[in-house]
């Protein structure tokens, strides 16, 4: 039997859902794997949870290997439901809709589990390690038999009693070359020792796989570069289980999960290889994805042939392989977005912009230069030919205007405007668009509010929290602390004092004075402990730092905070904030901080709600007034996405607003930054940006945002601080305007504003109503939004 023929061998569940979406699996031959686009996150953790209790009907006593992090939230919702509901009758109906037989409860004890991968070294008792998290949520979760688990334990594998991973890796780094050195001291015998027996537990753990027949369901994600299990680009498709490195993408994807990059730089991997998964030739694979951010790597895992560069398409050849993705991760599949266009009734007008601006890109020719011959040479521009016959000939023109014209109307400041500034993160209007905001700010008749909807306490490492306490201290028994004490300088509630707080901060930073910084950051941090606390005694406030301190000493990177450890982390952020702005000129009063409540630091975090998350929104709404909105406007919920999730509730907020009051005629500015992007066509606003506004975002960053300078959280694209990503991003948005408008449009500009022009920050403006079609709704479980 031929591949092609075994791809269109097609569960059940999976015939359904095909024709319900009436797509085909695979279109040949540019599709190397069968794929299902679903509609959005939740949706694509429904499909794999009944596809997974399909196979497991049919497959008792099998093995089954299941993923780690926060893309399968909704699949272990949704397996968990219905094996905990399976003779109800709602979850009875839904297994009978989608294909899965309702007489048939698989027994989950009969499964052997294979644990995909795990830190090392890691403790496996801390909540961020992936042995913690397969107990929690797959073995006792799913009714899983423990002893039939095959599972990665770094606290057993080659440990003895009373010894710790602490004691032989206390740095919690593995010098690989020990496994050929030879040591030099006692420690590195020891860990030379530790580091043969973790070799041959891989090799142990292969043979165990392969003696159970291989992995029968096998479900993953697929990384930033592309990784399968920790398989990174350039793994062998022959490798098996392995201690081994990663890549940087990888490490910038684990530093949420351990508590910052500096410390995932150093981490390795047990992993188990892309042969261990393709061993079995009836494995059932299946890997998910969802969001735009994806789609460059989906594209490539589908379409690409096989390749050590593309990990992935080591599943070409499993007759079961999958990938089931949402529509947003399918965004680059070129078949099917060509057969999209084709069959649609219309070709919309965002769509045309799309195919002719990506054409004149694709052939490094300015849209007015491009030919009837370039439209025929490729098949979507072709497209547009048979539709729109000699017509398609003028869209470059027109579209030449419309980039011209955003770029000029972004020229012409707005006046008279009230803005609310919204973000889910304190650097997203920053790293978004604040060569805009310098701008504006500069025309006095509008006003300003910067209104930030999570505390944000996740970006902030203990170790940067220890430093700052550590700042404060040295502070307590100098004389001006004595006084400020004594006027009740620390009280929270007093507006005066938090912003002369910002302006010692600011004036040390003009100075150039250290100390100064210090003492400012010292002073919003003691106001804190006083808010937090409800303490007014110097004593009782040393001994919190002191505690403080401690803490911050011996919790491991990554774990879970304490509520008021939360807040604390948050207000820091918060701290930064009201800097960036006083950088500005912007008092404290002009910056609005609401700590939405479904940011609680979860690995499934929750849905916004109306009391709890839109109603803070609508207050701000009624007291400001609006004319102007910005909004963080991501392309896709990829379900654990916080931009995404603040996005809803703004667009619920504002929903509320206009019908309460009858205003229909705010304005939208949608932005992305660092983590997504607009293509040219989906933008019509373009700022431009100038040396000098790329100096101010650098400078304010690096100085207002001093939990951010080290780049703890980075993106996977850039091994730096926010500021330089942003500024990357606007220069290639820049590279495309150039080229498709011509480089003399620029140099020779009568306008010295464009002359100037190096980057390009891309805004979509939108009315109301626009806004609210393109808004998602929440899929919620217990209370709609």
């Amino acid at each position: 039997m031929t591949r092609k023929s075994k791809l269109t061998t097609i569960s059940r569940v999976e015939e359904l859902m095909l024709q319900k979406t009436k797509k085909q699996l695979v279109y040949s031959p540019i599709e190397k794997i069968g794929t299902i686009v679903v509609d959005n996150f939740p949706e694509l953790g429904k499909l794999t949870a009944l596809r997974f209790l399909e196979w497991a009907q049919n497959n008792e006593g099998s093995t089954i290997s299941l993923p780690t992090g926060k893309t399968p939230e909704h699949f272990i919702k949704w397996v968990d439901y219905l094996l905990h509901n399976w003779n109800d009758k709602k979850a009875q109906k839904i297994l009978e809709e989608h294909g899965v037989d309702p007489k048939r409860k698989p027994d989950m004890r009969s499964f052997y589990f294979i644990q995909i991968d795990e830190f090392y070294p890691i403790n496996s008792t801390q909540h961020n390690s992936f042995f913690y998290y397969v107990n929690k949520f797959y073995i006792r979760g799913f009714g899983l038999d423990a002893q039939k688990a095959l599972l990665i334990n770094p606290n057993e594998i080659g440990i003895r009693p009373h010894e710790t991973l602490d004691e032989i890796w206390p740095n919690h780094i593995v010098d690989l070359s020990l496994r050929f050195s030879y040591p030099k001291d006692a420690l590195q015998k020891r860990q030379q020792e530790v580091l043969r027996a973790v070799d041959q537990f891989c090799t142990d753990y292969e043979s165990r796989i392969r003696e159970l027949g291989g992995i029968g369901f096998f479900l993953g994600g697929i990384g930033p570069d592309g990784h399968i299990g920790f398989n990174v680009r350039g793994s062998n498709h022959y490798s098996t289980t392995r201690l081994t490195q990663t890549n940087y993408e990888t490490q910038a994807a684990a530093a949420s999960d351990l508590g910052g990059i500096e410390i995932s730089r150093n981490r390795l991997v047990i992993t188990i290889g892309l042969q261990t998964i393709t061993f079995n030739p009836n494995t059932t694979a299946i890997i998910i994805a969802a969001g735009e951010a994806k789609a460059k790597v989906v594209k490539d895992a589908i379409q690409s042939e096989k390749s050590n560069q593309v990990p992935a398409s080591a599943l070409h050849d499993l007759p079961n392989a999958r990938f089931y993705i949402t529509r947003g991760a399918a965004k680059l599949l070129t078949e099917r977005r060509y057969l999209e266009l084709k069959e649609a009734k219309e070709i919309s007008r965002q769509n045309i912009y799309h195919i002719v601006t990506d054409l004149a890109l694709q052939k490094k020719k300015r849209l007015k230069d491009l030919s009837k011959r370039d439209f025929q040479s490729i098949r979507s521009s072709k497209l547009l030919l048979e539709r729109f016959g000699e017509k398609a000939l003028h869209f470059p023109a027109e579209i030449e205007a419309s980039y011209t014209k955003y770029i000029n109307n972004a020229l012409q400041i707005p006046k008279h405007q009230v803005i609310l500034h919204t973000a889910p993160h304190h650097d997203d209007i920053m790293l978004g668009y604040l060569p805009y905001v310098v701008r504006l700010m500069r025309e006095p008749t509008n006003t300003h509010y910067f209104n930030y909807l999570t505390s944000g306490f996740n970006a902030v490492t203990n170790s940067y929290m220890l430093h700052q306490l550590e700042i404060t201290q040295s502070f307590f028994n100098r004389p001006e602390f004595q006084t400020l004490f004594e006027e009740n300088y620390f009280d929270p509630t007093n507006p005066e004092y938090r912003n002369r707080d910002v302006f010692q901060y600011l004036d040390g930073l003009a100075a150039n004075d250290e100390d100064a910084m210090n003492e400012g950051n010292a002073r919003r941090l003691l106001r804190n402990l006083v808010e937090i606390f409800e303490e007014d005694s110097i004593e009782n406030l040393k001994n919190r730092i002191n505690e403080l301190a401690n803490y911050f000493r011996t919790q491991y990177p990554g774990k879970k905070d304490l509520p008021y450890i939360q807040q604390l982390k948050g207000m820091v952020r918060e701290w930064e904030a009201d800097i960036l702005w006083g950088y500005f000129g912007f008092t404290c009063e002009s910056v609005i901080h609401s700590r939405l409540g479904f940011y609680k630091g979860e690995i499934f975090t929750e849905e916004p709600t109306i009391d709890r998350d839109v109603a803070p929104i609508l207050q701000n709404l009624r007291r400001i007034k609006p004319t102007v909105v910005s909004v963080a406007f991501d392309p896709e919920g990829s379900g654990p996405d916080t931009h995404y999730k603040v996005l809803q509730a703004v667009s619920t907020a504002l929903k509320l607003y206009s019908e309460e009051t009858g205003k229909k005629d705010i304005t939208i500015w949608g932005y992305r930054n660092v983590w997504y992007r607009f293509h040219p066509s989906e933008a019509n606003l373009y700022i431009p940006v100038t040396h000098n506004t790329r100096a101010i975002l650098d400078h304010a960053f690096m100085n207002a945002f001093g939990s951010q300078k080290a780049a703890s959280f980075p993106s996977y694209e850039y091994d730096g601080p926010f500021s330089g990503l942003a500024q990357k991003i606007q220069v290639e948005q820049y590279q495309y305007m150039k080229s498709l408008l011509g480089r003399d449009f620029f140099y020779e500009n009568k306008d010295s504003r464009i002359r100037s022009t190096r980057g390009f920050v891309f805004l979509k403006v939108m009315s109301l109503d626009e806004f609210h079609q393109h808004a998602r709704d929440l899929k919620r479980t217990t209370e709609n939004i």
